[in-house]
């Protein structure tokens, strides 16, 4: 299984190729992690990680969809990042996002609308969210997790209370057929604009 590490650091994941910008990682190729294309071809990794590393881009559209070319269709994306209730997500001055769980959606069917921010399109196989010990120990985490309406209510509601402290994304890559099938309806170029009154 080839995978990709990417923003690796010095905590390379065992067995994968690494890529980062800084010379002083473990990184086996080096590039500007803002600069497209990774010096690598098309769906040429069977998964991908980026642990905390989505909130350092410049871009994370852009950065989600060359992840999304990187890696053959059905291989996995993860994503590790803070939660933005978390200290961490403000107190490091590198971090330019902070993200909530239901941030990745956008890339997904529930995108809220939102879909044509990017034409990149992944399932969500698991969102995780770890929360500090002490709502661990009292059983929000296994709570929020369980039920993602309660998740939704929770980010809605109560995380500046219970505080988030890392979210974690599996998603699968979805690529070309279903792409074509979603616009097979309508393939004109005036297709999903309102009619004339």
């Amino acid at each position: 299984m080839r995978i990709l590490d990417v923003g690796c650091g010095i905590n390379k994941k065992a067995g994968s190729i690494g890529l980062d910008r800084n010379p002083a990682s473990r990184a086996d190729v080096l590039a500007d992690l803002d600069r497209f294309p990774y010096p690598f071809r098309d769906s040429s990794f069977d998964a991908l990680q980026a642990v905390h590393v989505i909130e350092h881009v410049s871009d994370v559209i852009r950065s989600m969809e060359e992840f999304h070319r990187l890696v053959r269709p059905g291989g996995e994306v993860l994503i590790v990042t803070p939660h933005y209730t978390d200290f961490s997500s403000f107190c490091d001055p590198t971090h330019r996002w902070h993200l909530n769980s239901f941030s990745m959606r956008y890339f997904g069917q529930d995108h809220g609308g939102y879909g044509y921010y990017s034409t990149a399109r992944f399932g969500e196989s698991s969102v995780r969210v770890k929360l500090l010990s002490l709502w661990k120990w009292l059983g929000f985490e296994w709570l929020i997790n369980t039920f993602p309406r309660l998740r939704r209510w929770w980010e809605y509601y109560l995380c500046y209370i219970v505080r988030g402290k890392v979210i974690e994304w599996r998603l699968s890559v979805i690529k070309e057929a279903v792409l074509k099938s979603e616009g097979a309806a309508d393939d004109s170029p005036r297709a999903g604009l309102a009619s004339p009154r």
